[in-house]
């Protein structure tokens, strides 16, 4: 024995040494307003970025907003990316499980060294904004802000061939829009957020449009009528860009249930992809597909190049979104889903009657409480034989009872249990999911906290 720590030793004081500094981050992080606490202005973020020498210019971009699928359709444009040779930076919100989650390098979330790194070289610029902000009477920036400063020094870093940026809230205001893309994705835009970004869909696509800039691609999913309006004005205005619908430039041209998910044939910009094996549920996501292969195409080609399609077909196969339709427990089946508003619902509510047939489905739901929860429970009534009604841990949940009450009003008392916590309600979703023998299933969902939690409780972390 010579004295000397062996190398397993040294690797684990290393790793818990670096699990105590992310907690130390994740509560000076945390001690700043939320995400949903917005000043809707970019001036602290820009001068954060100045300050850094304009980390986020160093790489070029491609830049999502909507109302939902974002998440899906960035994890899309990833995975095929990635499978071309490229590396990559994501970053998306909110996060299921790990803070780290939100920032990821070439599909993986950023190694612990990483982010304590970019934090450690953005804090100070940020301590010294926040302190110019509060002399002129502003605030310190708030939770997202400091996420995204710290993605962009983490991405530059690295460094990344492209980034995929996931807009948090709304367009023109958001912290992450201190970018100028080349490829802008706008998913189907619909109510949510109404006391941040308007009371009607012109209103939250004009704001979600101040992605689109000078000389890029829009591509952008199905929109109504008014919405298209918007972002066709938006795209003559800013001078040098160009928009492409789904339906009309790009979509899905078949598909067909499969087992574990399905099979789909989409039209792109530059050509036709057939049979392409998609391992996840619903009509959303077979778009979120076509919408991934366009924006893609925009930005390897100006949308006039094919990729390969070996490449797709590989890309394709390995694609996941976690909490997303998921399925994480068999017998009985229980499957997670992040749907937090009545558009995310109608698109769960569609691929459960397409890709399963329980005896009986229980819902297993908890809402944020700025949300349109009786339109949510709206659309989910017709799918649910039962519903539990509970609460995740997020400080913004609704409180079960008020929740039940709104869930009797639709679902009738005999269709409704409250739970308080949520283990209890899970178990007690299970038991009545299993009351008729086989075939029963429970779907959680109403929030991607709610989605996120249930799925840990049952083992799952994986990303």
């Amino acid at each position: 024995m010579n004295g000397r720590p062996d190398a397993a030793a040294v690797e684990a004081a290393r790793n818990l040494e670096e699990m105590k500094r992310m907690r130390e981050i994740e509560e000076e992080i945390l001690a700043r307003a939320p995400e949903n606490d917005v000043g809707p202005s970019l001036e602290r973020i820009r001068a954060v970025m100045e300050l850094a020498g304009d980390p986020q210019r160093t790489y070029p971009s491609i830049h999502l907003t909507g109302t939902n699928g974002k998440t899906s359709t960035s994890r899309m444009i990833d995975s095929i990316l990635r499978e071309t040779g490229l590396s990559t930076g994501r970053f998306t919100s909110p996060h299921l499980h790990d803070i780290r989650e939100r920032i990821t390098l070439s599909g993986k979330p950023i190694p612990r060294e990483k982010f304590i790194a970019a934090y450690d070289e953005v804090t100070p610029l940020i301590e010294l904004v926040d302190a110019r902000s509060l002399e002129s009477g502003g605030r310190r920036m708030n939770f997202f802000e400091v996420l995204v400063a710290l993605a962009y020094a983490a991405f530059a870093d690295a460094p990344v061939d492209v980034a995929i940026i996931e807009v948090g809230l709304g367009g023109s205001w958001d912290a992450t829009n201190v970018i100028d893309a080349q490829v802008a994705v706008v998913t189907p835009v619909d109510l949510d957020h109404t006391h941040l970004l308007g009371d009607d869909v012109v209103s939250i696509a004009e704001e979600k449009s101040g992605i689109i800039k000078a000389d890029s691609v829009t591509v952008s999913g199905v929109q109504d009528e008014d919405v298209a309006r918007v972002l066709i004005d938006r795209v003559e205005e800013v001078g040098g860009a160009r928009i492409v619908f789904e339906g009309n430039d790009f979509g899905v041209l078949a598909r067909e249930v499969a087992i574990g998910g399905q099979q789909v044939s989409v039209r792109g910009l530059a050509g036709e992809y057939a049979d392409l094996f998609l391992p996840l549920h619903g009509a959303h996501q077979a778009s979120n597909l076509a919408t991934a292969v366009a924006a893609v195409e925009s930005f390897l080609g100006g949308g006039e190049q094919r990729i390969e399609p070996e490449v797709l077909t590989a890309a394709v196969a390995g694609m996941t979104s976690p909490g997303r339709l998921e399925i994480v427990r068999r017998s009985p089946t229980v499957l997670v889903d992040a749907a937090h508003n009545p558009h995310g619902a109608r698109s769960l509510v569609a691929a459960l009657g397409e890709a399963f047939s329980f005896t009986r489905l229980v819902g297993l739901v908890g809402i944020v409480a700025d949300k349109d929860a009786a339109g949510m429970l709206e659309v989910l009534e017709p799918a649910l034989d039962h519903i539990v009604v509970t609460r995740s841990s997020s400080p913004r949940a609704m409180r079960p009872e008020a929740l039940g009450a709104l869930a009797v009003e639709l679902f009738g008392e005999s269709r409704v249990t409250v739970v308080r916590d949520l283990p209890d309600a899970l178990e007690q979703a299970v038991t009545i999911a299993e009351s008729e023998g086989m075939g029963g299933g429970v779907v959680a969902t109403g929030s991607v906290i709610t989605a996120g939690e249930v799925r840990m409780l049952l083992g799952h972390t994986d990303l």
